[in-house]
């Protein structure tokens, strides 16, 4: 499973242990809005499908979710909201792509530079690391849903995946950017659960441990304490099971 969203799923577990927890709400309020300004329908707007499915997931009640799409269409008013990505290191020289959607910049480049700085790490020029990500559509399904491994991979082949990695769970799904929609809608045509996501996935990683390995989780955890912080990638490799227990203690 890929480090990110080992790290994903670590928060979501965190989030559902603090439902009380109103960041979660405005980052995906956040994300609605700026999704549904290509559109208001989720049927062929693929990103606002996935901006949905993850209010459900956090049960954001049905008006907050209009009203932030709303707003994204243009019905209603509100905020200016800017999408930025921020380039950056982390402890050990971990590569860090930081997504962002602000309604103010200065106050978010100066949160995220105090952040990268606090923890060991520092802000990159445009460039300087993201030419070792590759964004990719990531598609999870539980194990427990795949009958047949070999039926499986036919099928995810079939709906558009360029690779298959069963051997966690859930199982892993991979296309390229632009695939979301189609292989998604393929692959619940075949009757699975299908959670989708654009990623940025790193080409090279970074093997990390023991006290770094913990400057790097810190790390991970402030940014996504910060309101405007939507996604972190980084090309760390941290075992799962030191993983959790770092979790466990943040």
């Amino acid at each position: 499973m890929s480090g990110h969203n080992k790290w994903s799923n670590i928060q979501h577990r965190k989030g559902a242990q603090d439902a009380k927890r109103s960041k979660v709400f405005t980052k995906i309020i956040r994300e609605l809005t700026v999704a549904a300004r290509e559109g208001g329908d989720a049927n062929s707007n693929p990103r606002l499908r996935t901006a949905i499915e993850k209010a459900r997931e956090a049960n954001m009640p049905k008006d907050k979710m209009e009203t932030a799409i709303k707003k994204g269409t243009g019905e209603l008013g509100g905020e200016e909201l800017f999408e930025l990505t921020y380039e950056g290191y982390g402890p050990d020289g971990v590569a860090l792509i930081i997504s962002v959607v602000t309604d103010n910049k200065n106050r978010s480049a100066q949160e995220i530079r105090h952040i990268l700085s606090k923890h060991g790490g520092s802000l990159a020029e445009s460039g300087a690391v993201s030419w070792n990500f590759e964004k990719k559509s990531l598609f999870s399904i539980p194990k427990d849903e795949i009958q047949d491994s070999e039926e499986f991979m036919m099928q995810a082949i079939e709906a558009g995946a360029d690779d298959i990695d069963d051997s966690e769970d859930p199982v892993e799904v991979k296309g390229a950017p632009d695939a979301v929609a189609t292989v998604r809608d393929a692959l619940s045509g075949f009757g699975y659960t299908v959670k989708a996501e654009l990623v940025y996935e790193p080409k090279t990683t970074v093997s990390v441990s023991g006290s770094s390995a913990e400057k790097v989780m810190k790390l991970l955890n402030a940014l996504d304490e910060n309101d405007d912080v939507q996604d972190v990638y980084g090309n760390y490799d941290i075992d799962d099971e030191e993983m959790e227990r770092i979790a466990e203690s943040l």
